[in-house]
């Protein structure tokens, strides 16, 4: 009778959690329903690829891109608000690699992005500053005609922008050597620089060797003559 009684009650409780996640299940769905417009679910249960009633992306997306025109398709991962990206997004190739790592800040690429060969080996590395909706105004740099010198800067209003800014780094996929760097001041290279590594030394121009008085009375004597033979008389070294 005892068993019976807690066969009984673990049946009870075993129903009552799956009312519970029954109910739970259906307020989640009728909050998607309420909140988005449409929307899925991952195999996770996870809300993905949601679009408001005013028709903005919101949260959590995967979008998929095919092959076009020569160019290799791929998946990117990350999160909308208000239809713009924000923060980090993944980027992988249709074979699960990832190829991108990038960040958003109101739609715009902000901070530094990182790009991947096929085989996970970092090729790029690139610099960017998106706009700031808490800063009105911005300070931009007057360069000199055909040149790359700052000759001034003004102060404007900050539009709804995402540009180069910071250095550009370039590596060699097999050695991971930093191979060339670029520097932009919003949008405008400033200057290309070299990898150290890359760039040859200088050839170290020869010393002028110091003459001695037996030295320049040997050239007087011999100038002009062919294989005329210095002596140590008239050897200083070097």
């Amino acid at each position: 009778m005892k068993a019976e009684n807690t066969y009984s009650v673990m049946r009870i409780l075993k129903i009552r959690q799956l009312l519970v996640l029954t109910i739970f299940q259906f307020l989640f769905f009728m909050n998607g329903e309420a909140q988005y417009k449409t929307y899925k679910l991952s195999s996770e249960g996870d809300t993905l690829n949601a679009v408001d009633h005013n028709d903005k992306k919101q949260g959590k997306w995967v979008n998929h891109m095919e092959p076009l025109r020569g160019e290799p398709g791929y998946e990117e991962e990350g999160v909308y608000l208000d239809d713009n990206k924000e923060g980090i997004w993944r980027k992988y190739s249709l074979e699960g690699d990832i190829i991108a790592v990038e960040f958003y800040k109101l739609g715009g690429k902000d901070g530094i992005q990182q790009y991947y060969t096929y085989l996970g080996d970092l090729t790029r590395e690139e610099s960017w500053r998106a706009y700031d909706p808490e800063a009105p105004y911005d300070t931009v740099a007057v360069y000199g005609e055909g040149n790359n010198e700052i000759i001034d800067y003004k102060i404007t209003k900050a539009e709804q922008y995402s540009v180069r800014h910071g250095e550009w780094k370039y590596f060699d996929p097999g050695t991971g050597r930093l191979i060339k760097v670029e520097k932009f001041e919003r949008g405008h290279l400033v200057k290309p620089v070299a990898d150290s590594k890359a760039v040859a030394a200088p050839i170290e121009k020869k010393k002028e060797v110091e003459k001695t008085p037996e030295m320049i009375e040997w050239e007087k004597k011999n100038r002009g003559k062919k294989n005329a033979v210095r002596d140590g008389r008239t050897y200083s070294g070097g």
